[in-house]
């Protein structure tokens, strides 16, 4: 029964949200206007009948929002986290992961470095720092 409702309450949402969408902006939503489909769904009898779907509709959405809660309250016992208490705890510490162990690396050749025929230079000294520039205006006081 609830699943059935359920399904009810679904096809009346997705039906409300079409209708909705069907009717004419007035009032310039966000600057999107109204005058997409010009031509279609137009006139006073037109609006009236969208109008009058769109309350049918939602007095159905909330009919059976209401016969959805009641009849899930029915089926059982209504129960609380909060008389249920803290959930019980079944570690006394955390798990802390074990240290790694310490496997030897894989031996790599590395290739042996070139020997240099001639000692490099030592590179020059670094320069010091230059002198902050003037400002070109004085600053304000």
């Amino acid at each position: 029964m609830i699943v059935l409702l359920f399904v009810v309450h679904v096809a009346i949402a997705l039906a409300l949200v079409g209708v909705i969408l069907l009717q004419k902006s007035e009032g310039g939503a966000l600057g999107m206007g109204g005058g997409g489909m010009s031509g279609f769904m137009t006139g006073r009898s037109t609006a009236n009948l969208l109008t009058r779907t769109t309350a049918f509709l939602a007095v159905a959405f909330f009919a059976t929002s209401v016969l959805l809660v009641v009849l899930s309250n029915r089926a059982g016992p209504s129960r609380s986290l909060l008389d249920q208490g803290p959930a019980p705890s079944t570690q006394e510490a955390p798990i802390v992961p074990a240290a790694p162990t310490s496997v030897p690396a894989p031996a790599v050749p590395t290739p042996a470095a070139p020997t240099p025929a001639a000692p490099t230079p030592a590179a020059p000294a670094p320069a010091a720092p230059a002198k902050p520039a003037e400002p070109s205006a004085p600053l304000a006081k």
